[in-house]
């Protein structure tokens, strides 16, 4: 999956207006142009989709917790340089507040069995013995779930 699918996704779920993310992105000191915005919103098949990097992401992310959670005492957070789904997954749960009984619920809406011992690998250290990588379907079916809360009217049952 791309960062643009993400992005893409996270707009769709909170209907961010392109204004509202750029707001974001002005939380932890990034610039960036509704034309920007645009190009990374756009569906990958689109021939004028810009593709986004994975610190711009990161950023992106570190935005939406400001925006969900409120800002930090401090300065704002670095951005990473390298994403993966293990960290994204993460950013979401922190942004959205989420206790691992929540994450269950949100995955149960997908209709994904996970247990709560598989959900806490995905949140270790990448050195600890019982670390695991968070495949692209977990991550997607994350949406899905947060889709089918987020969305009204929107339920993943009805399959």
């Amino acid at each position: 999956m791309t960062n643009n699918y993400f992005i893409r996704r996270t707009q769709y779920i909170f209907s961010l207006k392109a204004k509202k993310m750029i707001e974001i992105f002005k939380s932890v000191g990034v610039d960036v142009t509704f034309e920007q915005v645009v190009g990374w919103t756009r569906r990958d098949e689109d021939p004028e989709v810009v593709l986004m990097e994975d610190s711009v992401l990161a950023a992106f992310l570190n935005g939406f917790i400001i925006e969900k959670r409120g800002k930090k005492e401090g300065p704002a957070p670095v951005a990473e340089e390298k994403l993966n789904n293990n960290i994204i997954l993460r950013k979401f749960r922190i942004a959205l507040d989420m206790k691992d009984t929540d994450m269950l619920e949100i995955f149960r809406l997908s209709h994904t069995q996970i247990s709560k011992h598989e959900l806490s690998s995905f949140f270790r250290k990448k050195d600890h013995r019982n670390w695991a990588y968070c495949k692209d379907q977990f991550l997607r079916n994350f949406f899905h779930g947060l889709q089918a809360k987020f969305k009204e009217g929107i339920s993943y049952d009805d399959e």
